[in-house]
């Protein structure tokens, strides 16, 4: 697969990202639930943090985006919020492209640090963050669901009641 660099989104990426995202995890989820994960993407993010966030496309269809900033109170450091790869190009680098760019565009701003967060239940992504050379943060719990996520630190109540989560951090 032949993939142009990754762009800078726009606040106009905003209508065909959300689309995107219902129709990408409509594979693994409702129609509802997959709507009311689009909802994890505001407008706001591509309002305010569009020069930090990218796209990947051929032609007119998006292959993948990623939804990232560079913190405001820490200095040092810069955040991975929501990334998304269309379902038949999953396994073919689109991520890794992703991530990659946003790591150099992290460094080359003085950022030394990334950081994300997932579900446990989300073996793929913690096996993703992984393999990209995240390390998972010690949690108030441990995770020993599959091999995937045997042993691994989880955040009880992260997000709110019962919404826990696993966080990553990589050094740049």
């Amino acid at each position: 697969m032949d993939h142009q660099y990754p762009r800078q989104a726009r606040t106009s990426d905003h209508p065909r990202l959300v689309a995107c995202v219902q129709s990408w995890w409509g594979d693994s989820r409702t129609p509802q639930e997959a709507r009311e994960l689009s909802l994890l993407l505001p407008k706001l993010f591509l309002q305010h943090f569009a020069g930090t966030s990218l796209v990947l496309e051929q032609g007119t269809e998006i292959d993948g985006f990623l939804v990232g900033f560079h913190s405001a109170d820490r200095r040092d450091e810069a955040y991975i919020h929501f990334v998304g790869v269309n379902p038949a190009l999953r396994n073919q680098g689109v991520a890794r492209r992703l991530y990659s760019t946003f790591f150099e565009q992290a460094a080359a701003a003085g950022r030394t640090r990334v950081r994300a967060i997932t579900a446990p239940a989300n073996t793929g992504s913690i096996a993703f963050h992984r393999a990209m050379g995240f390390a998972i943060e010690p949690g108030t719990d441990v995770v020993d669901v599959t091999d995937v996520t045997a042993g691994v630190g989880v955040h009880r109540d992260y997000d709110g009641p019962g919404q826990d989560r696993v966080a990553f951090v990589r050094e740049l």
